[in-house]
């Protein structure tokens, strides 16, 4: 068991450690908690977390006493920064493949228990939520986002894609907003994130405790009742230049394409996500964009999952997601040296290939 400490306040709230420290768990009437305890890490999950929140809502599942299950995140700066990509390529590295890839098939396991809870799953998005945050709250019945909010998924960065079943969501977006924000990896706030549906409603924080006290009195789906903010979404301001960039739907633009109309484009915001995206690795957006057109067409999260544990083997192995880890969070240069220097280096054989 993971020795992680139990804050003080969550352990007067009647948290404990499950299966590791690092996820806590608590039951106030008809509420039961689960709390992502690794604040340091911004709630960066391990495998044996990912396999402690199943087994919470496993516990759950048939207790009548439960009627919602809540998934937080400990300490001020948000829900979970993602997986434990740094020690994903630490085990590839090594040659511990089954760890490798038993992390992914671990956590996308979660992601498809908590899609087909029984019961309602509340999500609380409060603070950072990216990557495998994503994943672990844009599948709960009730999403809750608040005015501290920032979702990203930007694994394109790191040689990767944006897995997690969030493509499901993202290629049913509005117009090029879900193609837009997989392959620049831009980050949302709440609103944006109701926008293409990674999110239900926006709370003030400070009306938190009130959700709670309402889900504990038996409340369920009303327990945000009153309680919304309003806000305009940027990203539906925007839907002239990224429609026009991205494209949508089944007319998705090739990554050659999509960078040539945004450095072309009059917009500020445009020709600033034409600076994001040359710094993206080039297979791993060009994955991406395939892994949205073929989303688009899915009937379920859990067959985007399925494609989901496909692509990232292939990614992994294919060597960009070693070289942007690398980059991005342990040598921190922030200098890449991708496997292909353009996107007209890429041929669709490469591409189909990671698919396999």
């Amino acid at each position: 068991m993971s020795t992680q400490e139990i804050p003080e306040e969550l352990a007067a709230a009647g948290f404990a450690p499950t299966s590791t420290s690092e996820v806590l768990a608590a039951r106030t009437g008809s509420l039961a908690r689960i709390m992502l305890n690794r604040p340091k890490a911004i709630n960066a999950l391990t495998t044996d977390m990912v396999d402690a929140v199943r087994e919470c809502l496993d516990a759950w599942r048939d207790d009548d006493s439960v009627t919602a299950v809540t998934i937080e995140g400990a300490g001020e700066r948000g829900l979970c920064a993602g997986g434990d990509v740094r020690g994903v390529r630490e085990a590839f590295l090594e040659g511990e493949h089954e760890r490798t890839f038993g992390f992914f098939e671990h956590e996308y396991r979660m992601n498809a228990a908590i899609a087909d809870y029984p019961k309602l799953v509340l999500s609380y998005q409060d603070g950072i939520v990216m990557g495998g945050g994503v994943g672990i709250s844009s599948y709960a019945g009730l999403r809750v986002a608040t005015e501290r909010t920032k979702v990203a998924m930007p694994e394109t960065i790191i040689g990767f894609f944006p897995d997690v079943g969030a493509l499901y969501l993202l290629s049913r977006a509005p117009g090029g907003t879900g193609a837009y924000l997989a392959l620049t990896g831009t980050t949302v706030d709440g609103h944006d994130s109701c926008y293409v549906g990674l999110s239900d409603v926006v709370i003030d924080s400070s009306s938190w405790p009130t959700v709670l006290e309402r889900l504990a009195d038996g409340a369920a789906r009303d327990a945000v009742t009153g309680l919304a903010t309003t806000g305009e979404a940027s990203l539906e301001a925007n839907r002239a230049w990224i429609d026009d960039a991205f494209g949508a739907g089944e007319q998705l633009r090739a990554p050659s394409d999509v960078l040539a109309h945004l450095r072309d484009s009059d917009d500020d915001a445009a020709r600033e996500a034409a600076d994001l995206l040359v710094q993206r690795s080039p297979l791993s957006v060009a994955a991406t964009l395939e892994a949205l057109r073929r989303a688009a067409s899915m009937d379920s999260v859990h067959e985007v999952l399925e494609q989901d544990k496909r692509l990232a083997r292939g990614l992994v192995e294919q060597g960009d997601f070693v070289e942007g880890v690398r980059a991005q969070l342990v040598d921190k240069d922030r200098s890449p040296k991708w496997s292909q220097k353009s996107f007209d280096e890429i041929t669709d054989e490469q591409v189909a290939r990671l698919f396999a």
